[in-house]
């Protein structure tokens, strides 16, 4: 059996360059590594978080023992999902307690362990209630479902069974309703609990780092508070103190009524060095040091030169995130490894199924979560701002910079080295997938196909699509590694990769481990010969880059290669392309989808005037300046700067890129009852969500709290609409698309109904970067149509501008009214309606 699968052509330049021993090497080692002991077992196994069984926030009030089950087999897709009936019910006014009625609800118990399991819970909803004799503020301790109605208001659920979730809500006196929805394992535990104090922390899911001998600076870690009173709790100070007596003092972050968020905090550097577990109190304080809460954890104090963990603030929402490493075993700059991890794989175990090299330093990211955002949307985000930290902290060599992963970090690997085809010299997916929308099973996606209304939805998804740039990787060197009896993801996703690489790229190598399974052992990611392909590439200078292929799906995610970038689209997250050449001091350009580009000639070291043939067209410009080229009126020319009130790459729309840039969640305070208490929990709702599946810890706040010079430059998600939300008028009041209790009116045209919902996005006029998301509906059924928050996941799209009626939840897009881009002056001409 050839157990190595090279064909000429795959490796026909690079392999000229490389050492003919070297090839004999790989193949020998390849051979020899059959003989390796093979760890049994599942990746999970290894690598998975514990989960949290046991409550310590308050006194068990009421375990659920009996309820309903609602078949659901509509499939609702993935890169549109947001249908969902018990939504709609609500929505509409149309629920009814399936205590009163005859119906499709169906009598469940719990099994012998009190968790509700039956086989029809992989795709039914769950209903519970609990009849109070008084009102009191509770806790709702639920695991297994992706979401939970409490009263008919959406929360955050636990559908990867972390044992996380505790949701502070107000029972009401008399019957309390409680709807689960599916999670990913098909079963559902939930009780209620009165918590011991109304202000605590919880310990559950701390972000810590190693205290670091030697180290003076004080580390960022995060903690949970409960806030269960119906205040808004400010001014609150955390100190911690070592068992080896060294303290720190921190003024950590709001946190709105009936919430539990994930706060900052500061660990003190240590005075001494040591070798294992330190004990730290950590205190709560107001802000007249009035003791709230105290509790004691433990910690880590570690050498810097073995694996450890590191923190650091997100951009993303200012929260803590962490990542591991392992260092290199000698001194002085280094190769830096990016790792990423599969679904459910903690980073700091991905970082320890590698053994330290003496030439490189490997470090881990989190993707937010362990299954976090498939290395997409957010997670990418946390690579990039990973990538970065480390190559700071470690001052590793910027020409050695590479990149693997495994599982859904395959996936990560593809996806972050087409898309960043300039920062990684070369790349190895090891047990991979290259695009999420295809792997596995039936994604259910083909049934919207045959509407209209769909169309901008996978636009918006395009950034995803790996197959489709897989050009970008002719500027890297790859490395495929994948088990041949792998039956988690078929060898057949990556011998389709092998075959589109054949056809044009240069440098990759590829090797099926003999029997190997979706894991089989650390050298599943630390696969030697990897490494020794590492070492022989590096990334190039700019003025060494004399031919650029560059493919990308919207600026917004991917804009520049080496000394190229696209600042604007002619169709916004369509796939452009700009195929560059140098030649004898002339650059000859090919763009498609290309509206404004920028070229970094100072980089290329070019001498005196040169000549741009872009398209047929010759401009000429000096060497010794930016040249930034806009297409108008079909001809090609030189302007001076980037208009930043139109898209550009720094501001390019898109609903989901509006979380982001230390995003602030305000909620309207205006309007009816029903108004005020659905949009500050819809805000709750996003906030718990972005916890849950991110690590996420966002600033909430209410509209009369909000002003522009306090939260300049930050991305702002109104929830609300002008009628109710005051911050509308100093946010949106220029928007092409006004919305109140009656209507939603998109420059002259408009809808009237008390069903519309909206989800859009729009530049924030007083910034140059900062954009404004609106989740908002017209009267109550529209305001409740807008119930999901699939947002904020790793896969689904969402593009500019999305109204919708509330039949929506039930119907799917027949209902969606109106969606798509607006154009590169965001304007709403290029917008579709649809009857």
């Amino acid at each position: 059996m050839d157990i190595i699968e090279t064909e000429s052509h795959i490796l026909k330049n690079k392999i000229k360059k490389m050492k003919k021993g070297f090839l004999i090497f790989l193949i020998a080692l390849g051979a020899n590594s059959i003989a390796q002991t093979k760890a049994t077992g599942n990746v999970v196994e290894y690598f998975g978080k514990e989960k949290i069984t046991t409550t310590a926030e308050g006194n068990v009030l009421y375990n659920f023992i009996t309820g309903y089950t609602l078949a659901s087999d509509k499939r609702t897709g993935t890169l549109f999902n947001g249908q969902d009936p018990v939504a709609w019910q609500y929505a509409v006014g149309k629920f009814v307690n399936p205590n009163k009625q005859k119906g499709d609800w169906q009598p469940i118990e719990v099994d012998s362990v009190g968790v509700f399991s039956r086989k029809e819970m992989k795709s039914a909803f769950l209903f519970t209630e609990y009849n109070s004799p008084k009102e009191q503020i509770a806790l709702l301790e639920t695991t297994g479902g992706t979401r939970t109605y409490i009263n008919g208001l959406p929360h955050e659920g636990d559908h990867y069974d972390f044992g996380y979730t505790l949701i502070p809500f107000k029972l009401r006196k008399g019957v309390n309703e409680f709807i689960y929805t599916k999670g990913r394992f098909g079963r559902v535990k939930s009780k209620i609990i009165i918590p011991s104090k109304s202000i605590q922390f919880t310990k559950r899911d701390l972000t810590l780092p190693d205290v670091i001998n030697g180290e003076k600076d004080e580390k960022w870690a995060s903690i949970r508070i409960i806030n269960a009173t119906e205040r808004e709790l400010k001014n609150l100070v955390i100190t911690t103190k070592l068992s080896s007596g060294e303290t720190a003092k921190y003024a950590t972050d709001a946190i709105m009524p009936l919430f539990v968020r994930k706060v900052k905090f500061k660990v003190p550097a240590a005075k001494e060095n040591f070798t294992g577990e330190l004990k730290m109190e950590i205190t709560l304080t107001d802000k007249n040091g009035k003791v709230i809460d105290k509790t004691e954890i433990t910690i880590q104090q570690r050498s810097a030169t073995v694996h450890h963990e590191r923190t650091f603030l997100s951009k993303v929402d200012n929260s803590v995130q962490y990542y591991s490493v392992a260092p290199a075993l000698e001194s002085g700059p280094k190769a830096l490894i990016l790792s990423v991890h599969g679904a459910s794989v903690e980073a700091r175990n991905q970082a320890r199924a590698y053994k330290q090299k003496d030439w490189a330093t490997i470090v881990a990211a989190t993707n937010r979560r362990p299954f976090g955002f498939n290395w997409e949307d957010w997670g990418r985000i946390d690579a990039l701002e990973v990538l970065a930290e480390a190559k700071k902290v470690f001052n590793t060599i910027p020409a050695q910079t590479y990149l693997t992963g495994h599982s859904m970090g395959g996936h990560g690997t593809w996806f972050l080295g087409t898309t960043y085809p300039d920062k990684f010299a070369a790349i190895a997916p090891c047990a991979s997938y290259p695009d999420i929308s295809t792997y596995g099973s039936d994604k259910g996606d083909e049934m919207h196909d045959m509407f209209k209304a769909f169309d901008p939805i996978k636009r918006s998804a395009n950034s995803g699509r790996i197959k489709s740039i897989i050009q970008n990787l002719k500027q890297s060197g790859v490395y495929i590694l994948h088990g041949d009896a792998d039956s988690t993801v078929p060898i057949s996703q990556v011998r389709e990769m092998r075959q589109i690489l054949g056809t044009f790229h240069p440098n990759f190598c590829y090797y099926e481990y003999p029997g190997g399974e979706h894991w089989y052992g650390d050298h599943s990611v630390d696969w030697f010969p990897i490494f020794e392909f590492f070492k022989r590439q590096t990334i190039p200078t700019n003025k060494e880059v004399k031919a650029i292929d560059f493919h990308t799906a919207t600026p917004a995610v991917s804009s520049t290669d080496y000394w190229l970038k696209l600042q604007q689209q002619i169709y916004p997250f369509e796939f452009s392309n700009i195929d560059a050449k140098i030649v004898k001091g002339q650059i000859t350009i090919k763009t498609e989808n290309v509206a404004i580009m920028e070229l970094d000639l100072v980089s290329l070291d070019l001498k005196g005037e040169i000549t741009i043939n872009i398209n047929d067209q010759t401009l000429k410009t000096a060497a010794d300046k930016k040249a930034i080229l806009a297409l108008k009126d079909k001809k090609w020319d030189f302007i001076n700067e980037i208009n930043t009130a139109e898209k550009y790459a720094e501001r390019q729309g898109g609903f989901k890129f509006a979380f982001n840039n230390n995003v602030v969640f305000v909620y309207a305070t205006g309007g009816s009852a029903s108004e005020r208490e659905w949009y500050l929990n819809r805000a709750r709702f996003d906030a718990e969500t972005f916890y849950y599946r991110g690590n996420g810890s966002i600033d909430v706040i209410s509209d009369k709290e909000f002003s522009l010079e306090k939260y300049k430059d930050r991305n702002v998600i109104i929830y609300g609409n002008a009628s109710n939300n005051s911050a509308w008028k100093l946010l949106l009041k220029n928007s092409p698309i006004q919305i109140d209790n009656q209507q939603v009116k998109i420059d002259s045209k408009v809808l009237k109904g008390d069903d519309l919902a909206a989800y859009f996005v729009v530049p924030r006029n007083d910034s140059k970067t900062a954009m404004i998301g609106v989740v908002a509906g017209t009267s109550e059924k529209g305001m409740k149509a807008t119930w999901a928050n699939n947002y904020i996941s790793g896969i689904t799209g969402f593009p500019d501008v999305m109204i919708f009626k509330a039949d929506l939840l039930l119907n799917g897009l027949p209902n969606m009214k109106v969606s798509g881009f607006f154009d590169n002056e965001w304007s709403a001409k290029t917008l579709e309606f649809y009857n």
